[in-house]
């Protein structure tokens, strides 16, 4: 089991980068015309508590339900035996 958790992580680091260069791309096609917006945010986990940050209100909330659902994955993982 363990060895599949292992390639399905390679296999998401690869998609996650081939979306990046797909973003990128179609960016570039489009001259880099048009006003763009960035916002963003992050987390950094010390134990169980969360410490969120982001550049606008709408970020922090997209992180935090990131993060619990990061939490949940990680407990059903690890404390209920799914990654046996």
């Amino acid at each position: 089991m363990r060895e599949e958790l292992v390639g399905m992580g390679i296999l998401l680091v690869f998609i996650g980068m081939i979306l990046i260069f797909v973003g990128m791309m179609s960016f570039a096609v489009r001259g880099g015309e048009g006003k763009t917006e960035v916002r963003g945010g992050g987390v950094v986990l010390i134990g169980p508590f969360p410490i969120v940050f982001g550049s606008d209100a709408q970020s922090v909330k997209t992180v935090l339900l990131l993060t619990l659902l990061l939490i949940l994955v990680v407990y059903l993982l690890f404390y209920r035996g799914w990654a046996r």
